[in-house]
């Protein structure tokens, strides 16, 4: 049965070095990393169920952490392996307000990964990795590495699920910014899973937005382009910005060209100190489950605290917080044959 439903996502976000959660915040803070630190994000997926997962890590670089996400739908029972080995998911929060209890699962694999990565020839590395239930819409791997000729990089990584109330979120810098200084980069990437957007990406009449100081940068947000198959199909919907299809060449994306990987710099102007991105979702049937932020230098970023009488949480590191903002799609679902 295909189902049509309208997206708004809308997002509070909170960073902090250490997991921590907010009463009105939905994707939430899990790790942050400040220092000479990169990070590999890509997605996977497929109704066979086994494949192969990919990451891009430099030569010399060192695995600090690498995390599995996988995404179902119709109730969280997932499972799977990593190179052979067994995978014990942890469940993030439950969209209560979705169509289809859209929910993802969180896996730590470093020392799986750190072992093959570590002392390596450097490029992109391939893990396989089966699932154990047809709900599952697939994986979204995540790797930080160190390398110490990378420049000093704030790296948040958030989780969780789009929720249907949203919040705005400023990123904070004690230094005035300079975009044009070489090297300088300001990337989000999206993990989206039960994600369809028309055949090969081609729907029109499904938009999302992103708006980064107050401009759009997107309309187009979606698609499961991190399929392998050649069909969409309920177990294959999924879609990771990340390394593989890379940051997206322009703003206001077409939705076959939107990649879910979003270049903020043109939107910082030289001497900002804040960087505010702005969310909201209404859709309640697709499942933002992964944020990965990346920004040179070191970020302290504002969160609103939940309510009138309620305050941030604490954090560390010089991270505060980091909200996204604003996806508005409508969106069709497709079931498998």
């Amino acid at each position: 049965m295909n189902k049509l439903r309208g997206l708004v996502a809308s997002t509070a976000l909170a960073v902090g070095f250490l997991a921590s959660g907010s009463a009105h915040a939905s994707l939430t803070s899990f790790q942050t990393y400040v220092g000479n630190y990169g990070v590999s994000t890509a997605g996977w997926g497929s109704t066979s169920q086994a494949g192969t997962i990919l990451a891009s890590v430099p030569f010399g670089a060192t695995v600090v952490a690498a995390y599995l996400y996988t995404s179902s739908y119709s109730g969280f029972s997932a499972g799977g392996t990593l190179n052979g080995n067994v995978l014990s998911y942890s469940a993030l929060p439950v969209n209560a307000a979705s169509c289809c209890a859209l929910q993802a699962g969180r896996a730590d694999v470093t020392s799986i990964v750190k072992a093959v990565i570590d002392g390596g020839a450097g490029g992109i590395y391939g893990f396989g990795i089966t699932e154990t239930s047809s709900n599952q819409d697939g994986e979204a791997l995540a790797v930080v590495y160190q390398l110490a000729s990378l420049a000093t990089t704030t790296i948040g990584i958030l989780d969780g699920f789009a929720a249907v109330a949203g919040d705005t979120t400023s990123i904070n810098f004690a230094t005035p910014l300079d975009p044009t200084a070489p090297g300088f980069t300001a990337t989000l990437a999206l993990g989206i899973g039960f994600s369809y957007d028309g055949s090969a990406c081609t729907s029109s009449g499904q938009t999302s937005t992103i708006a980064v100081n107050g401009t759009t940068i997107s309309n187009s947000a979606g698609c499961n382009e991190s399929s392998v198959d050649g069909t969409p199909s309920n177990g294959n919907l999924i879609t990771v910005g990340g390394f593989i299809n890379g940051v997206n060449a322009s703003s206001l994306p077409s939705v076959v060209a939107d990649h879910e990987m979003y270049n903020l710099v043109p939107e910082i102007n030289m001497g900002d100190t804040t960087i505010t991105v702005d969310t909201a979702n209404a859709s309640r049937d697709d499942n933002i489950f992964l944020a990965v932020f990346q920004v040179t230098g070191e970020a302290g970023i504002n969160e609103p605290p939940p309510g009138p009488t309620g305050v941030p949480e604490p954090a560390s590191l010089a991270l505060l917080g980091l909200g996204l903002v604003g996806l508005t799609r409508m969106r069709r679902k497709v079931q498998a044959a």
